[in-house]
């Protein structure tokens, strides 16, 4: 198959587009632009710990001390990290309750939320990817 880019980096192929894989020009691309739609979607899970925290957080609001309950081996600092980062992608919201000590709540926004089947499919494809490999010794 043959393929010219187009002024934006699009590519146009000889063939036609699968639409469901790629149904809209964001994604005709040729390579990784920010307004992929694929690309989007794996910046917003992309990091360690990052899909655990979303994980846990898809159960409902936690402190900052549920969150480290939940996940042990994850240090303070990082748990830290990923919480900001999250924030910054504008998938979860901090919420800083009144009281002494002041006491921090993490809860996911829509768009976090909007994440529940992507981490859903992935580990439905990771299970099946899982399953091929050990069929071929992989």
């Amino acid at each position: 198959m043959s393929t010219s880019v187009e002024p934006g980096g699009t590519a146009a192929a000889a063939g036609a587009w699968d639409t469901e894989l790629v149904p809209d020009p964001r994604g005709r691309t040729v390579r990784p632009v920010a307004g992929c739609p694929v690309e989007v979607a794996l910046a917003a899970v992309s990091g360690r710990w990052t899909t655990l925290v979303l994980r846990e957080l898809m159960q409902g609001p936690c402190s900052f001390g549920d969150l480290r309950g939940r996940l042990p081996e994850l240090s303070a600092k990082v748990l830290t990290e990923r919480l900001r980062e999250l924030e910054d992608r504008g998938l979860v919201g901090c919420v800083r309750l009144a009281g002494f000590p002041v006491r921090t709540r993490y809860e996911l926004t829509a768009a976090g939320l909007a994440l529940r089947p992507l981490l859903m499919e992935l580990y439905r494809t990771g299970t099946e990817v899982l399953a091929a490999w050990e069929a071929t010794g992989t």
